[in-house]
């Protein structure tokens, strides 16, 4: 059996309290929660040598899981660790102290500090409260990292400079942005992502241009496990093979960006989760899944190569 570490996308749930307008919220087909006892099997199955990072995220907001603040402490003592994604809405102090050192970065979704932008892209959000939480967390957080991901569509980056200034401004420093518009199936209109998923802006160069980070090795462990994964996957689709969605039903999952859960491999009750991706290396490319997405062509030659550099660069 092939040998190499993954990132894990957790969904706690599916339920999520934004509409934003990149998230494609009608092609998920009913609103699922993970319970306590799918969660406990899906941490005995998160093994160091098979993980080097979880990601609570999925396709619903970690936090309006309602058992979200029971959840959160059994991940403290767990020897992998466990980032998490949040819109910011519902993040109170009460809820930061409960984060703080339980994960290892907080990572907050912000398109824009002009509010007309904001409402448009973060349906259902209220601007002001997120802005109030995340200055908060920058004030809170002591043990966990705070990373704000900033929403790489053409509205959010016409009105970068003032978003980055304000973030600055509260000292938050750690700003990163995905040089990839995800086009999540084909879900996206054409009018916001071109052939590339791009948003019709060079995103590398925006983010070399803001100093940020680029979050395209972040799922990245090392560049021998992306080898591995590569040489044992039947299909060469690097983002899908280094990243393994549990769904809030405890299914691994084909792909992390079949949004309607509609193949799923097999429960974390049955097979661990080394087994399900032996299981998924012998799968081929799925026409419905994959036929309009543009993820697979994300890392390039360029990008392997500067992140073979990095590995090789005395730490």
């Amino acid at each position: 059996m092939s040998r190499y570490r993954i990132a894990v996308n957790l969904e706690l749930t599916s339920k999520c309290n934004a509409r934003c307008v990149m998230c494609p919220r009608e092609a998920i087909p009913e609103q699922r929660q993970m319970t306590p006892a799918i969660l406990d099997a899906v941490l005995a199955r998160l093994k160091p040598e098979d993980v080097f990072r979880v990601v609570l995220a999925g396709y619903g907001e970690p936090t309006t899981h309602p058992r979200f603040d029971e959840f959160v402490p059994r991940l403290t003592d767990h020897p992998v660790q466990f980032d998490m994604v949040s819109n910011g809405q519902l993040l109170d102090e009460r809820r930061l102290r409960l984060l703080d050192g339980a994960i290892g970065t907080l990572i907050i979704s912000f398109s824009s500090i002009v509010p007309a932008v904001y409402d448009a892209v973060h349906v259902n959000l209220d601007q002001v409260r997120v802005m109030e939480n995340i200055a908060l967390a920058q004030r809170t957080l002591r043990q966990t990292t705070l990373a704000i991901s900033l929403t790489p569509l053409s509205e959010c980056l016409d009105t970068l400079p003032e978003t980055i200034a304000w973030l600055r401004g509260n000292g938050v420093g750690n700003l990163t942005m995905s040089p990839t518009l995800y086009d999540r199936a084909g879900t996206l209109n054409g009018d916001r992502a071109d052939g590339q998923g791009s948003s019709h802006r060079d995103l590398r160069a925006v983010i070399r241009q803001y100093g940020l980070h680029s979050q395209e090795m972040d799922f990245v462990p090392s560049l021998r496990d992306v080898l591995a994964q590569r040489l044992a996957n039947r299909f060469k689709c690097t983002p899908r093979n280094i990243d393994v969605l549990i769904s809030a039903q405890g299914q691994y999952m084909y792909c992390f960006n079949d949004i309607g859960h509609r193949r799923p491999l097999a429960s974390v009750h049955d097979l661990s989760l080394r087994q399900a991706i032996a299981l998924r290396e012998e799968t081929g490319a799925d026409p419905e899944i994959c036929g309009d997405c543009n993820i697979q062509s994300r890392y390039g030659i360029a990008e392997l190569a500067g992140a073979a550099i990095a590995y090789l660069r005395p730490h």
